[in-house]
């Protein structure tokens, strides 16, 4: 081989490596979405790009900011503004806020109907959730549920609200046609989230103090299993089971486990806990990205959100944000 042909070799082994390389560059710019996450101290919404992981913006907003969600067609953002007494609309385009909806005293957080209206608000001091047509900023019913209630979530068809109430220790079962409740299920003590598999099939519900997670069956409305959590060196008290996700073919489940530290990887199929991941201090909320990739944790007492690659369970990164992190949400493209 002449002296001069080396290079030309090198050349041809090279390129299709930078092609590949291209492709594969080009592939997570398509898939990049952006993650919105409210700061309940900071009074304030980062922005983080899912590609870079890095923040690009920070947004002011009304005060001590927690439910955040997103509009089906990812056209608007909502964020409770608890201390403020409304729920601001927020333009993702411009990041600025558009017009504030009639939410009830001191949402806390929220669940949006599948068709994207209408809007699903838990009133914290007037035991009520509020129901909300979002398009006209009208109140639709406001129903009466037990102490305290907080988590949210309607069912895949639309046709079930759950809403948990910390002290009465119960899920409600609302039908959304006649917004009235049509049963009720007894779970472990302050519940803060509901969360439906894609296939209806199945409702989580954590239980912080419990330190429990019950899986209901919504027809039946009987608990089916109750999952605890241990983990080595960490007591059972600091064990507070709170935001949940449950990946769209329904084979696993991640709880965050608040001053624990850790999200819980759950078998679905077993409801064993298959792994525990560390992330950052009081992991309160928990978003898939939609190709369910990655997982972003909201931390609220070390001001962070942590990563993890979904395929590899492994935390990646930590995203220093605003103060005291709580709500997180990916846009749908």
């Amino acid at each position: 081989m002449t002296p001069c042909s080396r290079p030309r070799l090198a050349a041809r082994r090279v390129l299709p490596l930078l092609a590949g390389a291209a492709a594969l560059f080009a592939a997570d710019a398509a898939s990049a979405y952006t993650v919105y996450v409210s700061n309940e101290k900071g009074n304030s919404i980062s922005v983080i790009d899912s590609a870079t992981l890095e923040v690009k913006q920070t947004v002011k907003v009304g005060r001590r900011p927690r439910g955040i969600t997103m509009s089906p067609d990812g056209k608007v953002v909502y964020v409770c503004a608890s201390d403020d007494h409304t729920v601001q609309v927020i333009d993702p385009a411009s990041l600025k806020i558009l017009r504030k909806l009639k939410s009830g005293p001191d949402p806390e957080l929220f669940a949006l109907h599948p068709t994207g209206n209408p809007l699903y608000i838990a009133n914290e001091d007037d035991n009520q959730v509020t129901v909300l047509d979002v398009e006209a900023n009208k109140v639709v019913a406001q129903v009466p549920v037990g102490t305290e209630p907080e988590g949210m979530a309607v069912s895949p068809d639309g046709g079930t609200l759950i809403a948990t109430s910390e002290t009465t220790n119960m899920a409600h079962f609302i039908d959304t046609k006649t917004n009235k409740i049509v049963g009720n299920v007894l779970v472990d003590a302050r519940p803060r989230f509901a969360e439906f598999s894609a296939d209806g099939k199945h409702l989580w519900v954590s239980a912080e103090v419990g330190g429990t997670v019950a899986v209901i069956d919504p027809q039946t409305r009987q608990i089916i299993r109750k999952i605890s959590f241990k983990i080595p060196g960490v007591s059972k008290e600091a064990i507070q089971p709170v935001g949940i996700r449950i990946t769209r073919d329904g084979k696993k489940a991640f709880v965050a486990l608040g001053p624990a530290n850790r999200v819980a990887v759950v078998n679905t199929e077993t409801f064993e806990v298959e792994k525990y991941l560390l992330v950052g201090q009081r992991v309160w909320q928990l978003a898939l990205t939609p190709d369910e990739k990655l997982l972003f944790t909201t931390n609220g007492n070390s001001n962070d959100v942590s990563v993890i690659d979904v395929p590899e369970l492994k935390v990646v990164k930590s995203i220093k944000v605003g103060g005291a992190p709580w709500g997180v949400v990916v846009s749908p493209q």
